[in-house]
């Protein structure tokens, strides 16, 4: 009786081996940047969240008519929203997370992400409200991530 073998041949293993590599060739350089997407969103989030904040604590500020307490912390506040300091409180930012100053000097406070390519272009600036008609402003930049 004649037995018959089973099994992949050396050049059915060579064909399978090279098609991985041709894959994973165009698959890598797709997937080789998602440290920076990752930061850019992580700014994109400090921006948001910038944002949210001095809403609420706007709100707050107009329901309470004096000291606005968010999560058991004192807002500094401007113009009836938080000043360049506060921000960084109400939107619970800290240097853990991101680049944060050690010292703010109103009316801007500059984030920057950890680790960032070009810590210049990547980056939120929250700016105080300057005066009682007018709100704060966020500026977000990606670029550099």
């Amino acid at each position: 009786m004649k037995r018959q073998q089973s099994g992949f041949t050396l050049i059915e293993l060579v064909m399978v081996i090279v098609i991985i590599g041709v894959l994973a060739a165009f698959a890598l350089p797709r997937f080789a940047n998602l440290t920076g997407d990752a930061k850019a969103a992580t700014i994109s989030g400090a921006a948001g969240s910038m944002n949210s904040a001095a809403a609420i604590a706007h709100s707050v500020f107009l329901a309470e008519k004096g000291v606005v307490v968010l999560e058991g912390q004192t807002i500094p506040m401007a113009f009836g929203y938080p000043t360049a300091a506060g921000i960084l409180i109400a939107a619970n930012i800290s240097s853990s997370d991101y680049i944060t100053p050690t010292t703010v000097v109103s009316p801007t406070v500059t984030v920057t992400a950890n680790n960032a390519a070009t810590p210049a272009s990547c980056q939120v600036t929250y700016t105080e409200a300057a005066s009682a008609n007018s709100s704060p402003t966020v500026a977000s930049m990606t670029d550099g991530c």
